[in-house]
């Protein structure tokens, strides 16, 4: 890693690398932190050393996610703040945008919450999968408008993410049945709605999102449960409007099995992909602070706050991609 890159921000790299910090609102807000840090503890000499130094501060932190999107939105936040032509001006503009970021942050996910609550009667059985701060934003907001919410826990393997999430329906005073991730399909008639979260979303209104959620919308569909889709605007991603694809992650197959259990089956080849890819023809809407959106429309929002494109504003001047 780069020898200019503040140690607090080299934490943050690695938290996120790590997964000990999850979550797409979760590592955005971290990122913007350590980008503050990096700014109020420089002492580059000049303005341009200083922008040097941010680009290689953010450079570190994109490279532990590269395939999120939440993550590149936030630099892009922080870092296009920067317009001053001194150190000191630059470092309040870095302050500034960081702060102004995680502010909307924090009341995207409360607004998000209120219009997800909407959807959700009391009385009500979800599904959920993975761990999703948005989708537990609705929850939140339906128990306290008074609603009594049951919920099925899809376990997620093989981060066991979904006993994050049972913890804290539990916290919340929601009943929780966690099931084996293959269990879904049984108890798909036992439920009123699918809410997850999401890791992306698409220009053509695809979700991209844990391993197992395009599985579940299927069977959802097939089973007339409506699929909901809690993602804050941070989780669009603006590329794919210029033709650009989303990557899927693929994970360390140590999660899966460990080598002497590996060597035990004869060494198979073992694939951990981190995520999958719902079609929009499977999902009944995209809730954002913005309000639902079938997700054939979501591109109308895309285009409204990022216009036709996008850029990379942490790669050198030389190697930056076109707008």
């Amino acid at each position: 890693m780069d020898d200019r890159v503040h140690p607090e921000v080299r934490r943050t790299a690695t938290e996120i690398d790590t997964m000990e910090t999850r979550g797409a609102a979760t590592i955005a807000d971290s990122a913007a932190r350590a980008l503050r840090t990096q700014a109020t503890e420089s002492d580059a000499a000049d303005a341009e050393a200083f922008r040097a130094e941010l680009r290689a501060a953010a450079r570190a932190l994109y490279e532990t996610r590269p395939t999120a999107v939440s993550l590149p939105n936030a630099l892009r936040y922080v870092l296009r703040g920067m317009s001053s032509t001194t150190v000191e001006g630059l470092r309040q503009n870095v302050v500034e945008s960081a702060d102004e970021f995680c502010a909307r942050l924090e009341r995207a996910q409360a607004d998000l919450g209120e219009v997800g609550a909407n959807r959700l009667r009391d009385g009500d059985t979800i599904m959920t999968h993975c761990h999703s701060t948005d989708a537990l934003a609705c929850v939140e907001a339906a128990v306290e408008q008074g609603k009594h919410i049951e919920a099925v826990v899809k376990e997620t393997r093989p981060r066991n993410q979904g006993h994050i999430t049972a913890r804290r329906l539990d916290e919340l005073g929601v009943p929780v049945t966690l099931i084996v991730d293959s269990a879904a399909r049984r108890y798909l008639n036992d439920v009123d709605h699918v809410l997850v979260g999401a890791d992306a979303v698409a220009a053509d209104g695809s979700v991209v999102n844990k391993i197992g959620t395009s599985g579940l919308a299927v069977n959802a569909r097939d089973r007339g449960t409506p699929i909901m889709v809690a993602a804050q605007t941070l989780k669009l991603h603006p590329g794919t409007m210029t033709g650009h694809t989303v990557d899927i992650e693929m994970r360390d197959t140590a999660e899966v099995v460990d080598d002497e259990t590996l060597a035990e089956l004869g060494n198979p080849t073992v694939k951990n992909p981190a995520f999958d890819v719902t079609p929009p023809r499977y999902v009944d809407a995209i809730v954002t602070e913005r309000g639902q959106f079938p997700p054939e429309s979501i591109v109308i929002l895309m285009r409204e706050l990022f216009g036709e494109g996008t850029s990379e504003p942490w790669a050198e001047p030389e190697a930056r991609a076109e707008p």
